[in-house]
């Protein structure tokens, strides 16, 4: 194991954007303005597992409806 993982004790949350970007934020600090807690928290490890299981589609929200209106238009 790395020195970094036995050090980090910190419990973070998963924290999603309005683009639904995902995130880990310490659970210690203030969410920023723009972002909000999904309900999962727990160590980085875990967080990180979470968001690669939610986060199937890494293009931001915007893009994806510009993509989704496209494809409709074409049929």
């Amino acid at each position: 194991m790395s020195r970094d993982k036995e050090e980090d004790r910190t419990t973070y949350e998963v924290v999603v954007n309005r683009e639904e970007q995902y995130s880990i934020w310490p659970d210690f600090k203030d969410i920023p303005d723009g972002w909000q807690a999904v309900g999962k928290s727990g160590n980085k490890e875990a967080c990180l597992a979470y968001i690669k299981e939610a986060w199937t589609d890494m293009r931001p929200l915007s893009l994806r409806r510009q993509g989704d209106a496209a494809e409709n238009a074409e049929r």
